[in-house]
């Protein structure tokens, strides 16, 4: 009898092991990170990226996705700014397959693939490069993975979103960058 409860017990630890192990491989319990090939956590962000140069999204990259993540969404924003936090760039339903945003993504409601962009604080449609009156200014991505995808229209600003994805956050990350103008 000892010896069928042992090797019942051996069996089952066995495969908890080899569970845990697929789930890890496969990004579960994974640490949800997002980079940037263009800049650092915490240093400056290129002026290709603002509005003293290119004023174009750089590129992001993310990894430590949860398995069950139905879409993501990233809200960049100044916390600096004078007038209280300027937000950059609202985008939501994104596929939580894909593992980053290209840079230059274009200033549309809608992209072909589902991603839908919101109104940043200028009152326009996807990214508004950084550009500080002065001093040097914090620009904060956060990226959120959802159990859903958003029943939301394109153009809504932050305050939609972060409405909308109450209770459905599964993780979240960020990367912060700063910049200060010639």
């Amino acid at each position: 009898m000892f010896k069928k409860v042992f090797y019942v017990f051996f069996v089952l630890s066995l495969l908890s092991v080899l569970v845990f192990a697929k789930t890890k491989k496969q990004g579960g319990s994974m640490e949800l990170k997002i980079t940037s090939p263009a800049f650092k956590e915490g240093e400056m962000i290129p002026s290709r990226y603002t509005c003293d140069g290119d004023n174009v999204s750089p590129p992001l990259e993310w990894s430590g996705i949860p398995s069950n993540a139905k879409s993501l969404a990233l809200i960049m924003d100044d916390p600096d700014a004078p007038i209280g936090t300027f937000v950059h760039w609202v985008v939501f339903n994104i596929p939580a397959s894909q593992n980053g945003l290209s840079e230059g993504i274009p200033s549309v409601s809608e992209l072909s693939n589902g991603i839908k962009q919101g109104r940043n604080s200028a009152q326009q449609i996807g990214y508004f490069g950084p550009c500080p009156p002065g001093g040097t200014h914090r620009y904060v991505f956060k990226l959120y993975c959802l159990n859903t995808l958003l029943d939301l229209k394109a153009g809504a600003t932050k305050a939609d979103l972060t409405k909308a994805m109450q209770g459905h956050i599964l993780a979240q990350c960020q990367l912060m960058g700063k910049y200060s103008r010639r």
